[in-house]
């Protein structure tokens, strides 16, 4: 069987402009066509990764964290160095996390979009997907808590500057010495 390669998401949404300008600070993503209904957008050579639809019956749902549907979408880093720059980068724009994990196999930052969507900027903890892969399906530690240990990204991102390593960073965050004052919620509200 042949294994397509995910492509791009759609979210709808009633703040077009805004939903533009934040995927464009945030990830990169910039306009390949912009229409009444919507804009198709890209981060890389492909026609577009991300589709914002926006018809004028769609509406915004005051309850849509209490709903079954999409949790979060998710965009990778090479490195944890580059994420935390990223981070950096970020902060600076007033774009703070939501929430932050290390799930085990990866770090990742979750922020809110306009519209209140959670999207993951991560990078893997191993280097190599295979070995995260391999540690996922294997681990004791993963199997026991498989959402990860929350870290403030503020203190992780100062030791990084300070010089940690990112397999340092990634042993201090899991046993606990980079708390965030109170933990956050899972889901976005």
């Amino acid at each position: 069987m042949a294994n397509p390669a995910l492509h791009h998401i759609n979210i709808k949404t009633t703040r077009l402009a805004a939903m533009i300008d934040w995927y464009g600070t945030v990830v990169g993503m910039v306009v390949v066509h912009r229409a009444p209904v919507g804009a198709w957008l890209s981060n890389d050579t492909a026609n577009h990764r991300l589709a914002l639809l926006s018809l004028p019956d769609i509406s915004d749902d005051p309850d849509k964290a209490k709903h079954a549907g999409l949790h979060h979408t998710a965009f990778e880093f090479s490195t944890t160095g580059d994420l935390l720059e990223h981070y950096g980068r970020l902060q600076g724009a007033g774009i703070a996390p939501h929430m932050c994990l290390d799930h085990g196999m990866t770090m990742s930052l979750y922020y809110r979009d306009p519209d209140g969507n959670l999207v993951e900027l991560q990078a893997d903890n191993f280097g190599d997907w295979s070995k995260s892969k391999a540690w996922m399906a294997t681990a004791a530690e993963f199997a026991a808590n498989p959402i990860g240990q929350f870290f403030d990204p503020a203190k992780v991102y100062a030791a990084f500057q300070a010089g940690a390593s990112a397999a340092d960073l990634h042993t201090a965050i899991l046993a606990g010495q980079f708390m965030p004052a109170e933990v956050p919620n899972l889901m976005p509200s």
